[in-house]
Parts: structure tokens; sequence; C-alpha cells
């Protein structure tokens, strides 16, 4: 993937300790999911890459690909595919986030 397509997020800093897997984000600029899933993630300090599709297809098709979905946001951590915001929050509700998250 070219670097230019790529926005790191500079509220919560930029790259993953080196003991916490990365995180990336498929995202568009004002979905409401996409807000509620940068909240959360600013709310436990972990920094993100955020990955914006706002009128590239390439990166839409490469989302789609990758996370075989169509909505966003699309959330990975590490190798694992999360899902949207509400598959993240019930993974949070469920105790099952911070330890994939690296943060338990």
């Amino acid at each position: 993937m070219h670097p230019s397509s790529m926005h790191a997020n500079h509220e919560a800093g930029v790259g993953a300790e080196p003991d916490r897997p990365q995180v990336r984000m498929y995202a568009t600029a004002f979905c409401p999911y996409c807000v509620r899933a940068r909240r959360l993630l600013a709310r436990k300090g972990i920094p993100w890459e955020e990955i914006s599709i706002d009128g590239d297809r390439a990166r839409f098709q490469q989302m789609i690909q990758l996370a075989n979905r169509t909505t966003v946001p699309q959330i990975f951590i590490g190798n694992t595919h999360v899902g949207g915001y509400d598959d993240m929050a019930a993974l949070d509700r469920a105790g099952k986030l911070d330890p994939l998250l690296g943060l338990a």
C-alpha cells in the first residue's frame, strides 16, 4: 500500500507501542460509527492508522477485499479483523477488547 494512502491519527499519537498490535481503520470522515470508533480508541489511549475511503474507489475495493464488508468503519487489530464499531464495542463490553489491544 502506498504511504500516502495512510492517515495517522495525530490526536491519539502515531504508531503502536512495541508490545501492542497496530490498529488500522478504514473509514470516512463523517460517518457516525467512524466517529464512535475513533472516540473509543482515543478513550483507551490507543493510536490508530486511518485509511480514508472518501471518494477513493481503490481503497474502498481494498477494504472490501480485506474485510468482505462494504460498510465503514472496518477495524483491524494486528492481523485480526474486528469488524465495525458495533463489533468493537461488543468486544469491549465483553472484556475482550483490552487483551486484543495489548492493554490487559
